[in-house]
């Protein structure tokens, strides 16, 4: 998911890690809100740090580029997933497992004290601007290469590669159009209600 999933700070966290943190929770904050109400090509680094009450090198000591507020770190996601499915048992149906995987990254947002709100906003101004949407296929591109791995040693056969490339790109799929519909939905329906939804609608084919 993206950077406005915050995490509380573990106990292996530093004073200054935690305070770093929370500057770059609050950065992604005034940056969303900026984003949503010009556009996010319109919104430049310097506005974000007068906003934020910095300069601009400071910004960038906490982010490369202002993508990267609504992208976050490219690999997290990925090796929580690979993670999760790599502990899943080998006779569980593969499917089953990366949907378990990806369940497991979505819901740990609000454990993690994740907003719904602001996870909904970063979502709607990821899939508004072309440089997001190409930084967020390269992200998943990078997870794929991590889950490809795990999923080909589940499976028979001298072509187990290249079907598990294609069932992880379906399962990215089903992730990608799930937080989508749930970023623009108003009806109270969850993002792991409709990851489920989605997985569910390729099963019989995985």
């Amino acid at each position: 998911m993206s950077s406005t999933t915050s995490s509380r700070p573990s106990s292996g966290q530093s004073l200054r890690e935690i305070s770093r943190d929370a500057v770059r929770a609050r950065i992604t904050e005034i940056a969303l809100e900026l984003f949503a109400e010009r556009g996010f090509e319109q919104v430049t680094v310097e506005q974000i740090a007068a906003a934020a009450g910095m300069s601009a090198r400071t910004f960038h000591r906490y982010f490369p580029a202002k993508e990267d507020v609504v992208i976050g770190d490219p690999a997290r996601g990925g090796e929580f997933v690979r993670d999760v499915l790599a502990g899943r048992p080998q006779d569980e149906p593969v499917w089953d497992s990366l949907r378990i995987a990806f369940e497991a990254l979505v819901s740990q947002a609000p454990r993690r004290g994740g907003d719904d709100d602001r996870g909904k906003l970063a979502m709607r101004v990821l899939v508004s601007a072309a440089s997001l949407r190409a930084r967020s296929l390269e992200k998943h591109l990078l997870w794929a290469r991590m889950l490809t791995p795990l999923v080909a040693a589940r499976l028979p056969n001298d072509d187990a590669a290249f079907r598990a490339e294609i069932i992880v790109q379906s399962a990215l799929a089903c992730f990608d159009v799930a937080l989508t519909t749930w970023a623009n939905a108003d009806d109270g329906t969850t993002a792991s209600e409709l990851l489920e939804r989605s997985f569910a609608t390729l099963r019989p084919q995985v």
